[in-house]
């Protein structure tokens, strides 16, 4: 949804704590555009939504946690246990069933469990689940509060992992196009501008993690910041063109997997003609809007 101001556009955010309450609010238009699990975008398509892919929301940023003090130390070790994934079309799942026929391992080998991103760090320390594998900050969780470990950062089998994607309805596209054009060319403004100072202090993304954390969702910003700047390429906010190669290979897994029932064109779910030359793209701010208005203490 979106209002005019003074200074563009205004885009008012929502937030979901699970991809099926989502989907439905995309597809009975409550909301314009949504961020999602690459997979389910092309799921949408083939179920007759009108929608498409026009920008990458980051990249990487997906860990495989297990218990700290657990005997898990390596991806087979999984075999007989439960780990969560935030829902069947999720990248997750089919990295999981990626790494299972990479390592000879059957397809049912691991008990996949679908839950909520947010309530996976509390099920992992109760031992309802062995582990889980979601996006950021629902790894770094447990890891900060002590009682999870990374396992495996999804960047490092699966290079450049492409994690969420920019979904917009079709008929917004076709009737408000210049709105989608600002609204791309706004995230990759910030995403230049988080990347920026990422390997020199990272003071962008300090500011960042306070504004998102206290104005957006309602989080820790100490959580948000040791995401952001403990590893500073724990997650990457840059090269978010859609990439036809690494789209259509995961269209492929899918398919293999069973996770998406048929393969379609890249062209009948992702429309890169709204990504920028980033060349002429101005991600300079004097000052993070929304900072002066939020304590950093």
């Amino acid at each position: 949804m979106t209002e005019q101001s003074t200074v563009g556009t205004k885009f008012k955010s929502q937030k979901f704590m699970d991809f099926p309450s989502m989907k439905e609010a995309l597809i009975a238009r409550k909301i314009d555009a949504t961020f999602m699990n690459a997979p389910l975008a092309p799921k949408l398509v083939m179920d007759g939504v009108p929608v498409k892919i026009v920008y990458l929301g980051h990249r990487d940023g997906t860990a495989l946690m297990v218990k700290n003090d657990g005997p898990v130390q390596k991806f087979e070790d999984l075999k007989g246990k439960v780990v969560a994934i935030p829902g069947r079309f999720s990248n997750q799942n089919v990295f999981l069933y990626k790494m299972m026929k990479e390592r000879g391992m059957p397809f049912d080998s691991i008990t996949i469990k679908e839950m909520p991103p947010p309530e996976m760090p509390s099920a992992l320390a109760a031992g309802s689940i062995d582990g889980y594998i979601v996006g950021e900050p629902h790894a770094a969780r447990s890891e900060m509060a002590g009682y999870g470990r990374v396992l495996m950062q999804m960047r490092d089998a699966w290079p450049e992992f492409i994690s969420c994607v920019l979904v917009v309805r079709q008929d917004v596209i076709d009737n408000q196009r210049a709105v989608v054009e600002e609204l791309v060319r706004g995230i990759a403004a910030s995403g230049e501008w988080l990347d920026e100072d990422r390997q020199q202090g990272a003071q962008h993304r300090k500011d960042a993690a306070v504004v998102a954390g206290k104005m957006f969702y309602n989080q820790d910003p100490k959580l948000l910041e040791y995401v952001l700047t403990k590893d500073p390429t724990r997650v990457s906010y840059t090269n978010l063109f859609p990439p036809k190669k690494q789209f259509d290979d995961l269209m492929d897994i899918a398919v293999e997997l069973k996770v998406l029932p048929k393969r379609i064109a890249f062209e009948e779910y992702v429309d890169t003609s709204f990504a920028p030359d980033l060349e002429t793209v101005d991600h300079t701010f004097d000052r993070l809007p929304g900072l002066d208005k939020v304590s950093q203490n």
